[in-house]
């Protein structure tokens, strides 16, 4: 374990044996591991944390000013999309948690990231109209929290540049 981890990183070990439901047999992919890309899921996981930093330090502003944001604002269908998915979390850690199932953690925490890239894709965060931003700004600084206590339940980091 300690050789995989030398090669790879402490985040992808844990993050990829826990994608894995205990009782299913697994061949740790030590090249999928290392890469940089989207197709190693915990990179995908972790860009999608540090996208949202980077986001949010462009702004500069306050983050408390958000906590009064009016979401009314955000009416596209990624927005919607990723709203209806944050609110997911808590049924889904509290299940996660009662049946011992650390990989649907993983999994929840990957199509986060997959709704969150879609979004920022979709839309500018930054615009001109207050109030739009604002929300839009609320909205990725959830995902990012969302993102970050997932992470931390699993044990791995969640930078904020990468």
């Amino acid at each position: 374990l300690r050789d995989l981890i030398e090669w790879t990183s402490k985040d992808a070990v844990r993050f990829f044996l826990l994608s894995r439901k205990p009782d299913t047999e697994y061949t740790f992919d030590v090249d999928l591991a290392v890469q940089k890309n989207n197709d190693n899921p915990v990179y995908y996981v972790q860009y999608a944390h540090a996208r949202i930093c980077s986001v949010l330090a462009s702004w500069g502003g306050d983050a408390a000013t958000l906590k009064d944001a009016d979401l009314g604002a955000l009416d596209s269908a990624p927005a919607q999309a990723l709203m209806l998915l944050l609110a997911k979390y808590p049924a889904m850690l509290a299940d996660a948690a009662r049946d011992l199932a650390p990989h649907d953690v993983t999994f929840y925490l990957r199509e986060l990231a997959a709704s969150y890239h879609s979004y920022y894709d979709a839309e500018r965060i930054l615009v001109d109209d207050a109030v739009v931003k604002t929300a839009r700004l609320a909205l990725v600084a959830a995902t990012a929290q969302v993102l970050h206590n997932g992470l931390a339940v699993l044990g791995v980091s969640a930078p904020q540049k990468m």
